[in-house]
């Protein structure tokens, strides 16, 4: 079984070579458009989230490992990343 740095590490490369490569392939969806329930931790729970998903996603996640499909993540951009994305300044080392 693979460490969660390397589990890490595929990912993101994979989500890279995507992104450069195949990019209208990718599924982007903003994770607050599946959120149908949530709830904040306290002392008898952990904080969670209910998402609204497919069913073959939902198939593809719950069963045995030879009949998973795609890789699916969960990733965060950073509110500065995000505002520089959108800015007309280029700062140095984003060329």
């Amino acid at each position: 079984m693979a460490s969660r740095k390397e589990s890490f590490r595929a990912a993101r490369e994979a989500l890279l070579f995507a992104l450069e490569k195949y990019p209208e392939r990718l599924e982007i969806v903003p994770l607050e458009d599946l959120v149908t329930e949530s709830a904040r931790q306290n002392e008898r729970r952990s904080a969670y989230v209910k998402l609204a998903l497919p069913d073959e996603v939902v198939k593809s996640l719950r069963g045995s490992s030879d009949r998973r499909k795609d890789m699916l993540l969960l990733v965060s951009v950073p509110k500065e990343v995000q505002e520089r994305s959108e800015s007309p300044i280029i700062l140095p080392g984003e060329v």
